[in-house]
């Protein structure tokens, strides 16, 4: 993989970070390598950017500075151009987020002589019936209610089969990827992020008999909800609301998302320091 552009997009309202990505700046222009930032990026911190899109279009590969929900957006809103994209670690969390700002210098001599590795990791295409727009979602899609105080009836479909009905505050599906996050948190299992299936987890269901789902890929899920107004959150960035008339079709992605890691980087290592397993 030639490299001789990077995009580059910040947390949001981060503007403290203007010191660390010029220090990141110089490590790329060492090495030969032009950098971009995104033009919202750019005026946060006072210095001239590229429209997003022409941004994607002009670089080799893109990167987020901050933690797991910049990462988490930026592979979302750059997905049509499939670019690859690497996540540079200061957020509070870092299941995604592997490369600490101390150790871009070393990590981008590695870049260059392709001593990384890239994961594909599996997407979602979701779309609502009578609606062209297609959503792409990297971690999960939430339907829930649009009133905290109600309960939301939930047909699930699968492959255009009714297979379950849900009761309670929503449904959560889930890519492996997100499987550590919403899903895990509403107690759903942990899978491995370079698996393609869904997981299919409820959010405070209202039967002891509801349980997570794991699903392999190949399917598709239709989602249509009882009889009134819903929402669909995608990454719990973009939200969309549907009727009882609409049905929301999820099936994969035709392409999947590329993540650049560090060679030595071990999954179940970043499991066990995030979730303190064994300690």
């Amino acid at each position: 993989m030639e490299i001789k552009r990077v995009g580059i997009v910040l947390r949001p309202s981060a503007p403290d970070l203007k010191e660390l990505f010029f220090k990141i700046k110089n490590a790329f222009e060492k090495e030969g390598i032009e950098v971009l930032i995104d033009s919202i990026s750019a005026s946060m911190i006072g210095v001239l950017g590229q429209e997003f899109d022409v941004l994607c279009k002009k670089s080799d590969i893109l990167t987020s500075i901050g933690g797991d929900g910049t990462l988490i957006s930026l592979v979302r809103r750059s997905y049509r151009y499939h670019k690859p994209v690497l996540g540079i670690y200061v957020g509070k969390l870092g299941f995604l987020t592997d490369v600490l700002p101390d150790e871009i210098e070393d990590f981008i001599k590695k870049l260059k002589k392709n001593q990384v590795r890239i994961d594909n990791r599996m997407m979602m295409e979701a779309s609502i019936s009578g609606k062209d727009e297609k959503m792409f979602s990297f971690n999960d899609i939430v339907i829930t209610r649009q009133a905290i105080s109600k309960m939301i009836h939930i047909d699930a479909f699968i492959d255009k089969k009714w297979f379950n009905t849900y009761y309670g505050d929503g449904l959560i599906i889930s890519t492996p990827t997100g499987s550590t996050a919403y899903n895990l948190a509403s107690g759903g299992p942990v899978v491995y992020p370079l698996t393609n299936a869904y997981i299919l987890t409820p959010i405070c269901p209202h039967s002891l008999t509801q349980r997570p789902l794991v699903l392999p890929a190949e399917f598709e899920i239709q989602i249509k909800t009882k009889s009134e107004n819903a929402l669909m959150v995608v990454d719990g960035q973009e939200i969309y609301e549907f009727s009882p008339n609409e049905t929301i079709t999820i099936k994969r992605a035709q392409i999947g998302a590329k993540l650049i890691h560090r060679l030595e980087r071990n999954y179940f290592e970043v499991l066990r320091e995030k979730l303190h397993w064994g300690m």
